[in-house]
């Protein structure tokens, strides 16, 4: 529903750009003034900027409907920084004219090369953030355990979450991402969530993506958890239009189950396993999804009371909640995704005050938790000021003290 109300005002904020750019376009050059460019130039823009409703509505031919969605999503990068930079030009416009009162302004010459930076700062940041979105980055920790394991005094474990495989992204960066993590040498892969990105049929090649993820290689396996999108829901610009009372049958997605099966990746949901009487490995259900499946998920103490505790407990949970409960369940590390670190400016600063750890490393009482920004993107195809990344984390087990 938020995103009907919404409408008007993506409209208007269209029509506020187009609006800039007939002004510009015009004065660059009689030719741009004419009807004819102007009608021409319309319904391409209209076409563009409502891919995203189209694509919601249009859902054959698959091609057309991929399209539609692929667009979509890089328009609404496009639009943002389009968006911003016209604005920021229109205050300055307005600075110069009343407040500081300069006559040079007022000038053809100004306005045009006033405009042409305003196009290239949108073409330089939009070409930039899909560019940077799609190189993976490998984002090194070291995390030390007091407690002793058989055999071993570390563990190497490679972090992956968010891949989002769907339109934005598929074996290309399947490929990549296997690559990074088997160069990591890793002892255990785990996978926080958001491996699909709300559509199975999103994902144009299932079999060789599969393959793909079935080449990754590891001492103990790969282990993943559901995160919020890994289920069948439709979604408008970021809202979503499932409601409680909807068949949990067309929200789940049986594929998906089977595609990690094929994958070789276990999945974990609200269940523990103890890898070669060493350490264990625990998975949680996410807070979000389970609301939209009509499921409950254990509090940490349930996780882990059955657990031996003098062994290491690592945690896969999509969302970074709950670091002081889990810590005083026992746990170890907890291993997350879920934020993006924001994604793109400016989410990349507003992140920061809405949780307690967006991005990075922190301590809880005994606990560390890492929270990746993920390896893929979600709604704008694009990354301006945060890094798709793994992480690979090293493990040390000593003694613990007296």
């Amino acid at each position: 529903m938020i995103a009907i109300y919404l409408a008007p005002v993506y409209i208007i904020l269209n029509l506020y750009i187009l609006r800039w750019a007939y002004l510009w376009m015009g004065s660059c050059h009689s030719i741009l003034r004419t009807m004819a460019f102007r009608t021409i130039f319309a319904i391409i823009y209209a076409i563009v900027s409502t891919s995203l409703v189209s694509g919601f509505f249009i859902k054959k031919p698959r091609v057309l409907h991929r399209a539609l969605k692929i667009t979509g999503n890089y328009f609404l990068g496009i639009f943002l920084y389009s968006l911003m930079i016209v604005m920021a030009a229109d205050l300055g416009r307005l600075f110069f004219k009343y407040v500081c009162k300069v006559s040079w302004i007022h000038s053809r010459i100004a306005f045009n090369v006033a405009g042409a930076v305003c196009v290239l700062l949108i073409i330089g940041l939009c070409v930039r953030g899909i560019i940077h979105a799609k190189y993976i980055k490998v984002t090194p920790y070291e995390v030390t355990i007091s407690k002793t394991v058989p055999d071993t005094d570390k563990l190497k474990v490679v972090l992956v979450a968010d891949t989002h495989f769907g339109y934005n992204a598929g074996v290309i960066h399947a490929h990549e991402l296997v690559r990074k993590i088997n160069k990591q040498k890793p002892d255990l892969v785990c996978i926080a969530g958001d491996i699909f990105d709300n559509e199975y049929d999103a994902i144009r090649s299932p079999e060789r993506l599969a393959k793909i993820l079935r080449s990754i290689k590891s001492t103990y396996g790969v282990y993943a958890c559901w995160g919020n999108h890994d289920l069948n829901e439709a979604i408008l610009a970021g809202f979503t239009f499932h409601h409680k009372g909807d068949d949990i049958s067309n929200v789940k997605d049986p594929r998906m189950d089977e595609f990690l099966r094929k994958s070789n990746i276990k999945l974990l949901e609200d269940e523990s396993v103890l890898i070669d009487n060493k350490f264990y490995i625990v998975g949680r259900k996410d807070a979000s999804l389970i609301e939209k499946i009509h499921e409950t998920r254990k509090a940490p103490d349930q996780l882990t009371k059955l657990l031996d505790r003098d062994k290491p407990i690592l945690v896969i949970d999509h969302q970074p909640k709950e670091f002081q409960e889990l810590a005083d369940a026992g746990a170890d590390l907890d291993l997350c995704g879920h934020t993006h670190n924001g994604q793109t400016f400016p989410g990349n600063l507003t992140i920061k005050p809405m949780w307690e750890n967006p991005c990075g490393i922190s301590q809880k009482d005994a606990m560390t938790c890492i929270v990746t920004s993920g390896a893929g993107v979600w709604g704008p195809a694009m990354r301006l000021g945060t890094d798709s990344e793994i992480c690979s984390i090293q493990v040390n087990f000593v003694s613990p003290g007296p």
